[in-house]
C-alpha cells in the first residue's frame, strides 16, 4: 500500500492564475507519481470558478474539493491571498459531488448524502465542505449516520459580507456543500482541541431565535458583554469588536461538557449571529483562549489524529483551523502549524485554512465544533 502527497502554493492577480501555479508547484513535488485526489484552499477575495479553472487546467477531470478562507496553511506557514493545493497520489479513490442546497436545507443535504453513499458500498468516508455562514451544520450532522467515517469543514471569508465558497470539481459556489467520497487500504485518523477555557464568567441564555443569541441575562448580548470587557455596548456593533468577538465565545452546558458556539459578528441590535442554535434557559460560560492553550490543543489535536492511525505511517495532514486562532495568534502568524510539525515531523506535507466550524467523526453522529483545531492525518 503506497500513499504519497504534495503541497504547492501561490499568489495572484487572479484566481486562476494562482489556482494553475499553485497545483504547478504541487505536481513538480509529486513527481512521475499520477494524483488521485486534490484539495483547494483559496483566498476568498478570487472568483471561485477562476480557482477552480485554473486548477484543472493542469489536473484535468482529476476528483477534488476545495473551500474559501482567508488563509491558507503549509508547512511553511500561512499564506493570505493564495491558493495552496494538496494533491494525493496512490491507494486513495475518490468520488466528488456538488450539493447546491446545502443553505436551503441541512437535513435535505444530509439525506442526499445518505443517498449517495449507499449507492456504493466501497465508499468507506466522507470528506466535505460547506457553507459557514448560510446553513445549519448541527441539523445535517444531526441526521448524518455515523457508520462510516464522516469530517470536514466550514469554508470561511469576509466577515462583514459573508463571501465564502465551495470547490467541488470544476463546479463551485456558495451556499452549497462539497463532498468527497473516498475509498481504498489508505488509513485516516482525526483529531480536534480547542485553547478556550472559562473564566468564571456565567450567564443564562434568555432569548434566542434560530442562529441569533439575542439576550443574556435578560439584556442585550452586547450590554453582557459590555459589562465584562468595559467596552460601551454600541461600540460592539461596529468594527474592531463586532467581529473580535469571535475571540469570546460561550461554553453551554450539554451534560459534562461544555459545547462552544462562537458568534460570527455583533449585529446592529446588540445579538450575537451565530452559526449554530443555543437553546433558551441553558446556562453558558464565558471563553478566553491563550497561546499556550492553543499549542497544547494543536498538539493534542495531531497526537489524537496519530494514535488513530495505528502502524500507519503518516504521509499528509489536513488542518483545519477555526479562524478565531488566525485572530488570537496574529502576532505569531502561523504558530499552530509549527506545534503540528513538532508532532508529525518536518516531513509530513500540511494543507489546511481558516474555518468558521469543524465537523468531527463520532460514535453517533459527527459533531460540530466551533473554535477547534482539527487535524486529519491520512496514512499508508
Amino acid at each position: 500500500m503506497t500513499l504519497i502527497s504534495a503541497v504547492g502554493q501561490a499568489q495572484a492577480l487572479d484566481g486562476r492564475e494562482a489556482g494553475l501555479q499553485a497545483v504547478h508547484h504541487a505536481l513538480n513535488r509529486l513527481g512521475s507519481a499520477t494524483p488521485s485526489f486534490g484539495i483547494v484552499i483559496a483566498s476568498h477575495q478570487y472568483q471561485p470558478r477562476e480557482v477552480a479553472a485554473g486548477v484543472t487546467s493542469l489536473t484535468g477531470e482529476m476528483p477534488m474539493i476545495g473551500f474559501s478562507a482567508p488563509a491558507g496553511l503549509t508547512n511553511e506557514g500561512i499564506h493570505p491571498h493564495s491558493v495552496v493545493v494538496a494533491l494525493l497520489s496512490g491507494d486513495l479513490r475518490a468520488d466528488v459531488h456538488w450539493l447546491p442546497g446545502y443553505a436551503q436545507s441541512g437535513r435535505e443535504t444530509a439525506n442526499r448524502i445518505v443517498q449517495l453513499a449507499s449507492n456504493d458500498p466501497a465508499n468507506h468516508s466522507l470528506l466535505f465542505f460547506a457553507d459557514g455562514f448560510n446553513g445549519d451544520a448541527e441539523q445535517l450532522c444531526n441526521t448524518l449516520p455515523s457508520k462510516s467515517l464522516m469530517m470536514g469543514g466550514l469554508s470561511s471569508g469576509d466577515l462583514n459580507t459573508g463571501i465564502n465558497y465551495q470547490i467541488a470539481g470544476s463546479q463551485a459556489g456558495t451556499g452549497g456543500l462539497a463532498a468527497a467520497f473516498l475509498r481504498g487500504p489508505a488509513k485516516i485518523g482525526v483529531g480536534y482541541a480547542h485553547g478556550w477555557d472559562p473564566i468564571g464568567t456565567q450567564f443564562r441564555v434568555t432569548r434566542s431565535r434560530g442562529f441569533w443569541l439575542r439576550t443574556l441575562d435578560g439584556r442585550p448580548a452586547s450590554e453582557t458583554y459590555a459589562q465584562v470587557f468595559g467596552y460601551p455596548a454600541r461600540d460592539w456593533a461596529f468594527p474592531p469588536l463586532n467581529y473580535l468577538a469571535r475571540l469570546y465565545p460561550i461554553g453551554v452546558e450539554q451534560g459534562e461538557q461544555l459545547i462552544v458556539r462562537s458568534p460570527l459578528r455583533v449585529e446592529a441590535d446588540g445579538s450575537f449571529r451565530l452559526n449554530a442554535t443555543v437553546r433558551d434557559g441553558l446556562d453558558a460560560f464565558l471563553l478566553v483562549g491563550s497561546r499556550t492553550g492553543c499549542q497544547n490543543a494543536a498538539q493534542k489535536a495531531t497526537q489524537q489524529a496519530l494514535l488513530q492511525l495505528g502502524d500507519a505511517k503518516p504521509a499528509f495532514a489536513l488542518v483545519l483551523v477555526d479562524l478565531a486562532w488566525q485572530m488570537l495568534l496574529k502576532s505569531t502568524p502561523g504558530a499552530e502549524i509549527a506545534d503540528v510539525q513538532d508532532i508529525l515531523g518536518p516531513d509530513v506535507p500540511i494543507a489546511g485554512g481558516y474555518t468558521l466550524g469543524q465537523i468531527a467523526p463520532s460514535k453517533i453522529n459527527p459533531h460540530f465544533l466551533n473554535q477547534h483545531m482539527m487535524v486529519v492525518v491520512f496514512g499508508e
